[in-house]
Formats: structure tokens, C-alpha cells, sequence
């Protein structure tokens, strides 16, 4: 298997998040992987699926990954049954931390309890956590 197959999901994953100038080939046994996405969140799912595939530290790849918005980790577009504590489950693993997205987003909702489907919301960087 060739190092294009073994990552397929990666070069997958990347085009689904419309990754631009995204760059591709193989070279003395690495597969170097270049692109450029809008979000962290992106960015650090993409490193995610590559520690899924090749390992925690892997040596067959190298990837640079560049982030175009350094302004918030992501942005979530709320769906029925979603809440902030949802949110912050998801994104920090602690559904405590619904006020930071409740703060981040005050331009738009007035209480945490009262959000809908369909609105559009700023999730900020995790606590110690900085664009990369």
C-alpha cells in the first residue's frame, strides 16, 4: 500500500473542508501534505485523523497545515436538540463550559437557555489553546 492509500481518509477529510492549495506527494518514503483550511478546528481534526491512521507520533508523513482565521476555534450552526453545554461537551469536553460560547456570542443570544436552529455561533478557542 502506497502512503496516498494508507492516508486516504486524511486527503479525504481535507477536500470535504474545501482545503485550498492543498499539496500532495511522496518523497523517499513520506508523504508530504500541505493545504490551508479556515479554522483550528479544522486544522487540529485533520491532525486528529492522521494520528488515527499512522500512529501518535507518525514518521511516514509530514504535514503542514495552515489556518486562514485566527479570530475563533470555529463556528457551529445550531441544530435541533443542541444546547451550549452540548456545545461545550463537544468542543472542550467539559458541557461547564457553555459560558465562554455564551459569552462569545452576546451580539446574538440573550440567554443561554434560549438558542434556535439555524443560528450561527462563534465558538472560541479552547482555554489555554491559541491558533497554531
Amino acid at each position: 500500500m502506497n502512503l496516498q492509500q494508507k492516508y486516504r481518509s486524511v486527503l479525504n477529510m481535507s477536500e470535504e473542508m474545501n482545503a485550498r492549495n492543498a499539496t500532495v506527494k511522496e518523497v523517499a518514503g513520506k508523504l508530504h501534505l500541505g493545504a490551508t483550511v479556515e479554522t483550528q478546528r479544522q486544522k487540529d481534526l485533520i491532525w486528529d485523523e492522521i494520528k488515527r491512521v499512522g500512529g501518535e507520533n507518525p514518521h511516514d508523513i509530514q504535514a503542514d497545515i495552515k489556518v486562514t482565521n485566527t479570530e475563533y476555534y470555529t463556528k457551529h450552526t445550531v441544530e435541533k436538540g443542541d444546547s451550549l453545554s452540548k456545545m461545550a461537551k463537544t468542543y472542550y469536553g467539559d458541557p461547564m463550559d457553555y459560558k465562554r460560547i455564551f459569552n462569545a456570542n452576546t451580539d446574538v443570544l440573550d440567554n443561554p437557555n434560549m438558542i434556535y436552529p439555524g443560528q450561527t455561533l462563534v465558538i472560541p478557542f479552547p482555554e489555554g489553546r491559541t491558533p497554531v
